[in-house]
């Protein structure tokens, strides 16, 4: 048994403070008014401290130099970036890939599904993966490789048959990793049947509804339990309209990369404001979407259905002019940003406490929806029952934060994955 008490503890609808928050057997076992217990195993007092819902972020491309489609000496590159995350709040995450060749993805998609099967010790849990896929409108690409962008109409094409053998080659060629040459050239198909093949470990798919054949291939990812996500995309208001009927129940960083807001031509955006039916994403670095902005979409959506992103890439955590990789993309670590050779924007270098940091500080938001946001929310939006909250009976994930919001201890199922140097020791 742990006891965490003296702090203000965040829960669902108030602020409880000051708390203490009793973890048995990897579960919250007791949440009350501060009365720390005797008998405890091992007992925190964090007076002036605040113990939050571990961060959930469903979008994030690496952090600390490693990027989730890089190839590592040693090690899954997965179950690196899981290593990493929790030093940041993060107790779960979708490893996120941009558009990529098969080969490429099938190698995540593995480390994904060996990663949930047998997670390593004091990392964060790994979710299925969310594919920012090939399935994106060039125009609106931004940072994605145009090379390995493909037309939905082939898919529509494509037969369930001819799917389904083309899923049953990609099992049987393990081989491929070792075989770019014949990976040089592919189509469509040969993306969709990566994702058939490894369909438990596909959470979130991105794509542009407005191409041709998109609503066929969104209906297509949607009957199969994916959740499809609309962005990259120069979809008109009605054209996103018509992708929600169809089954689209989130939005890829709402404002970033689709056409602007407009009182006349509301576009995706207005779209994705107005529809229940959608959660949006929001990358909550105060610099891709402006604080008073990331308010006003909240106003309009509540807490409820909206989550905090990163679009982190593999800069996060770097010193500013560090470089790294993006897909095999080479980028620089800038002052508040990712940034590609021509200066183009590559996702963010924001990590999760930050995110946090934003909400409260420069957006204004109430410490409990702050949390709502990046923990609750995509909870909730994964099906993840007993996740995202401090209430009795659910999964012992949180985050103690100091008076400044910066991250103390980090855990996850009930253990103690990260304490930083000055974190309070413990009295027994």
């Amino acid at each position: 048994m742990i006891v965490l008490s003296g702090a203000a503890l965040v829960l669902a609808d108030r602020v409880l403070s000051p708390g203490t928050l009793v973890i048995d057997e990897g579960r919250i076992a007791d949440v009350r008014p501060d009365a720390p217990s005797a008998h405890a195993e091992s007992h925190f007092a964090f007076h002036g401290h605040y113990i939050v819902p571990g961060f959930i972020d469903v979008h994030v491309h690496g952090v600390d130099g490693i990027d989730s489609l890089d190839i590592l000496a040693a090690g899954d590159a997965v179950a690196a970036i899981a290593e990493r995350l929790p030093r940041y709040g993060v107790t779960a995450f979708c490893p996120t890939t941009v558009a990529c060749a098969p080969a490429d993805l099938r190698r995540v998609l593995d480390q994904v599904r060996r990663a949930r099967a047998a997670p390593a010790p004091r990392t964060a849990r790994v979710l299925p993966a969310h594919l920012e896929s090939n399935f994106i409108n060039p125009a609106y690409s931004g940072a994605q490789p145009a090379s390995c962008l493909r037309s939905p109409r082939a898919v529509a094409e494509s037969s369930a048959k001819a799917l389904a053998e083309r899923s049953a080659e990609a099992a049987n060629d393990a081989d491929a990793r070792l075989k770019p040459s014949r990976y040089s050239e592919f189509t469509a198909s040969d993306i969709l049947a990566e994702i058939e093949r490894a369909a438990p470990d596909v959470g979130i798919v991105t794509l542009a509804p407005e191409l041709d054949g998109g609503l066929d291939l969104l209906r297509w990812l949607s009957s199969r339990g994916h959740h499809v996500s609309l962005g990259h995309s120069g979809a008109t208001y009605e054209q996103a309209l018509e992708a929600i009927a169809a089954g689209a129940r989130h939005a890829t960083h709402l404002f970033n990369r689709m056409p602007p807001l407009g009182h006349r031509a509301p576009g995706l955006a207005g779209a994705v404001l107005q529809a229940e039916e959608i959660a949006a994403e929001i990358i909550c670095d105060g610099v891709h979407v402006h604080p008073a902005l990331i308010r006003t979409a909240i106003a309009a959506k509540r807490p409820s259905r909206v989550f905090a992103i990163t679009d982190a890439t593999a800069a996060a955590g770097l010193p500013v002019g560090s470089r790294a990789a993006l897909g095999g993309q080479p980028i620089t670590a800038g002052p508040s940003t990712a940034l590609l050779p021509d200066g183009t924007i590559a996702g963010s270098v924001v990590t999760m406490d930050k995110a946090f940091e934003v909400l409260v500080g420069q957006v204004g938001l109430s410490l409990v929806d702050a949390a709502t946001i990046c923990s609750t929310t995509p909870a909730r939006e994964l099906g993840l029952i007993g996740y995202g909250i401090l209430a009795v009976g659910s999964a012992a994930d949180l985050v103690v934060l100091d008076s400044q919001l910066s991250v103390v201890q980090t855990y996850i199922g009930g253990q103690l994955v990260y304490a930083r140097n000055t974190a309070t020791t413990p009295s027994v």
